[in-house]
């Protein structure tokens, strides 16, 4: 049995074992239960079953994918749910905490990472494969253009590590731009102080006119409060900002709404 790839689903298949090897190299020995997403014709599914160190389960959402694996490791229809990692109830498919790896769709990676934040509190690490362009913005830090939502958004609940970068001829068929490897370790902080689907708003809109000082990135946010404390970081744009500048900000205004109210 043969797995076409489909463009539709934004499919690029490893090919290289040796790639595979690192990848699994690279994942922490607990928790045991390990899920990867998209298998697609198993060249991580096969490191991970021969390593005997995980309790891995699998979801893909490719039908085709699904049965080619089920054929090809045996036990595994058992592990497999044939879904969509955006769409489906993670809690009652993984009860316990749990790490994530896979090849990620180009195509859909940053809503991954945001379904990953959304877990965040259940989710150990994730060590995952995408272009190397997103790798390189999620990794960067303050100052650099490629800094944006996700790199704030993930750097405050993960720590960060670009791994290595892959070549394009390792896959089938090949994409058009190189790929890497990064690794999410779920950092220490629990409360960051303020109501997070706020400070989820607040770094969406500063990004969203990142041209702009924050003053006028952030005029919807703004009205009514009284934001002469702030003026220095007012006076920045949202590339400039740490991640503890952005909490701070978000705290800040938040109380000031709090304030206005009472």
């Amino acid at each position: 049995m043969h797995v076409r790839p489909k463009k539709s689903l934004g499919q690029h298949f490893l090919t290289d074992g040796n790639i595979a090897r690192k990848i699994v190299s690279a994942i922490p020995a607990e928790p045991k239960t390990l899920l990867e997403i998209g298998p697609g014709t198993g060249m991580l599914t096969k490191i991970i079953l021969e390593s005997n160190i995980f309790e891995p389960v699998f979801i893909e959402t490719d039908l085709e994918s699904v049965e080619f694996l089920s054929a090809n490791f045996p036990g595994i229809e058992e592990k497999i749910m044939h879904g969509d990692f955006l769409r489906i109830d993670l809690k009652s498919f993984i009860p316990d905490h749990y790490q994530i790896v896979g090849n990620l769709p180009y195509n859909i990676s940053s809503q991954i990472f945001f379904r990953m934040l959304e877990d965040r509190d259940r989710l150990h690490s994730a060590v995952v494969m995408i272009q190397k362009e997103v790798a390189e913005r999620i990794s960067s830090g303050p100052g650099n253009k490629t800094y944006g939502i996700l790199s704030v958004l993930l750097q405050t609940w993960f720590d960060i590590d670009y791994l290595f970068t892959v070549s394009e001829k390792v896959f089938h068929p090949q994409p058009k731009v190189k790929s890497a490897v990064i690794k999410l370790s779920r950092n220490r902080v629990m409360d960051i102080g303020c109501d997070p689907v706020f400070y989820f708003k607040l770094v969406k809109t500063a990004f969203n006119q990142r041209r702009k000082t924050l003053r006028n990135a952030l005029k919807p946010l703004l009205s009514e409060k009284d934001t002469s404390a702030i003026t220095d970081v007012l006076s920045k744009r949202a590339e400039q900002l740490s991640i503890q500048e952005f909490i701070s900000l978000a705290k800040y205004l938040e109380n000031q709404k709090s304030t206005i109210v009472n």
